[in-house]
């Protein structure tokens, strides 16, 4: 061993003995094995990224999340591209996937597209329109309907191209419908849609009891229904031209009486009633006796608060007790004219007492449901003359001053237009006043002595009570125009019917159309009705004022009647139709003291009545 030296950098003590400092003093280090380069986009801790050791900053690598946001804008940025070449390339074309009426014009040229459309659809609108309302089929004329394609606002809506760029991919594989743009006459298309009312609209028929004999049978109620004109126009202008069937929207109209309703009616008062005789108690010990058979004949029902209240029908019991009761009665009579001595002669009215027949009915509606023995007393009263011999004086010594007469009128009618000409007849109308004829004739029920007849109900044939009580208004007014007498309320049918005269009658319905009139004379007039099983006649006597005339215009404004189709099974009266036309009358009165002519003119407008065929 070498001795140990003291000099400096001498060992010192607790320093390796030198051997083995040698023995471990490494080799001198190799160099590093070659790195690839590598250059980052990340930040600084990323060793690829930028001030990382291995990128453009030091090497640092980029994060997972930015590599993430680099690809979507890649992505964003090519469907950027496509979105704007889409756009371009399909200017001035039809859009991919677009249909018209279900016709493909997707892609095509706007004169091709247009070509195409005039081509099939010009075809489907050249025909009738298809229609259901309900059960029913119809057909409606497009021409009449003022129905036509708007060809150039039809395009301008297909060609419209879709900015949404997922409606622009989805079109690749699917079709948008656009749809037709029509060119519609709002009143035209009213009237079109107006004829089909008269066959589809049905009030609901409440719950009811009928006889055959005297046993009674139910009537269930059934709901009513009412074309929705507003709902229909758009849905027809919408889809008349797609070439299929148009369903037209109604709106139900349920009854407020049910089965179980007529149910009750019937085991509580129908069978009861006609189960025994009704005695009816009169002064002076005279009696009267209605039958089963009269009540049968006389009891109906009517809906009230969602139950069936009975009624019985006043001029039939009055004309089964009348003969039995006349013995306690004391006989009235309304002052009249006799004319058989070529002038007339007032024959002086009369008062008397006698049954009150509308509260001795009252009374035996009461006792319908209750057991037999069924006895009512009957109630007397005062019966003034209606027409006393006063005002027939005040008439001074009159002449007719206008009359009419209308016929053809079925049997049953003619009962409501005798019972509604009964209760006209020897009205009179003071200076000033004011007639009201559905006042004089009303109410218009079973009740008042009218029976269910013949009706036209919006131009279909079909039933009601009072069915023919018209006839006696159209009567009544042609007689007051003719009169002279200012007219101040009627409305014409909305069908013209061939018995009238055109342009110059009057329909009435209880509490909705009146037909009034005023007596400006300078004195009283009177009315008087004549019936036959054939025909009415109304005159009115008075001091003429006026001498009159009347004068038709042409019929104008034709419109055709539609075709409706009621399935087999509905109530249906089958109909030929009738055109609409539209006609102005217009009345001339002259003075007949002063010689001053005046003139007015009324326009009446008539709707086409549907032709109606009945499936078997």
């Amino acid at each position: 061993m070498l001795p140990r030296s003291t000099s400096a950098g001498s060992p010192q003590v607790g320093d390796e003995p030198a051997t083995e400092r040698l023995e471990r003093i490494p080799a001198a280090p190799l160099p590093p094995p070659e790195m690839p380069t590598r250059i980052g986009l990340g930040g600084p801790d990323d060793p690829g990224g930028p001030g990382g050791p291995g990128g453009i900053d030091g090497g640092r690598r980029p994060s997972r999340g930015r590599r993430r946001i680099l690809v979507v804008s890649a992505v964003v940025g090519a469907l950027g591209l496509l979105y704007g070449a889409d756009l371009l390339l399909s200017s001035g074309s039809m859009p991919r996937g677009v249909t018209v009426a279900g016709i493909d014009i997707g892609a095509m040229s706007r004169a091709d597209a247009e070509e195409q459309l005039r081509s099939e659809i010009g075809a489907r609108t050249s025909g009738p329109i298809p229609v259901t309302v309900g059960d029913a089929r119809g057909e409606i004329d497009p021409t009449a309907a003022g129905l036509s394609v708007d060809w150039a606002g039809t395009l301008d809506r297909a060609a419209a191209q879709p900015l949404n760029p997922i409606t622009r991919i989805t079109s690749f594989f699917s079709q948008r419908e656009v749809g037709v743009v029509s060119i519609a006459e709002p009143t035209a298309l009213g009237q079109a849609l107006e004829q089909l009312g008269p066959v589809v609209d049905r009030e609901p028929v409440e719950g009811s009891v009928r006889f055959e004999g005297t046993d009674p049978q139910p009537v269930d109620p059934r709901p009513g229904q009412r074309l929705d004109l507003a709902a229909a126009t758009e849905v027809l202008q919408r889809d008349w031209a797609n070439g299929g069937v148009v369903a037209l929207p109604i709106t139900e109209l349920p009854p407020t009486t049910t089965a179980e309703d007529v149910a009750t009616a019937i085991k509580q008062v129908a069978r009861p009633a006609v189960a025994a005789p009704i005695t009816v108690n009169g002064e002076n010990d005279v009696q009267g006796t209605v039958t089963p058979e009269v009540v049968a004949a006389s009891l109906s029902f009517v809906a009230e608060n969602g139950a069936l209240t009975p009624e019985l029908n006043q001029q039939s019991i009055q004309d089964a007790l009348s003969s039995q009761m006349a013995e306690s009665e004391k006989p009235g009579r309304d002052a009249t004219f006799d004319f058989s001595g070529g002038r007339a002669v007032v024959v002086p009215s009369q008062d008397g007492r006698g049954v009150d027949y509308e509260a001795t009915v009252a009374a035996m509606v009461g006792v319908l449901g209750s057991p037999a023995p069924r006895e009512v007393t009957a109630v007397y009263a005062e019966k003034p003359a209606e027409v006393t011999t006063e005002e027939l004086q005040a008439l001074g010594n009159p002449e007719i001053i206008g009359e009419f007469t209308t016929g053809g009128f079925a049997p049953d009618s003619g009962q409501n237009i005798r019972r509604a000409a009964e209760l006209v007849n020897g009205t009179v109308v003071q200076p000033g006043e004011v007639f009201s004829l559905d006042a004089v004739t009303g109410p218009r029920t079973a009740a008042n002595g009218y029976v269910e007849a013949g009706v036209i109900d919006n131009g279909r044939a079909s039933r009601g009570i009072a069915g023919g009580a018209s006839q006696v208004s159209t009567t009544l007014y042609n007689a007051a125009y003719f009169a002279g007498m200012t007219l101040l309320e009627h409305k014409a049918h909305s069908y013209y019917i061939s018995r009238y005269p055109a342009g110059r009658e009057a329909t009435i319905a209880t509490g909705a159309i009146d037909n009034k009139f005023r007596n400006d004379n300078p004195t009283p007039i009177m009315i008087r009705t004549r019936w036959t099983p054939t025909s009415v006649t109304v005159q009115i006597y008075g001091q003429r004022k006026y001498e009159v005339t009347g004068e038709f215009g042409p019929r104008t404004n034709p419109t055709q009647p539609n075709e409706v189709t009621i399935p087999s099974g509905e109530d249906c009266h089958p109909s030929n139709g009738a055109p609409g036309f539209t006609i102005t009358d217009t009345r001339t009165r002259r003075d007949v003291d002063t010689g001053e002519v005046t003139r007015e003119t009324i326009t009446t407008r008539y709707n086409p009545a549907p032709r109606v065929v009945c499936e078997d």
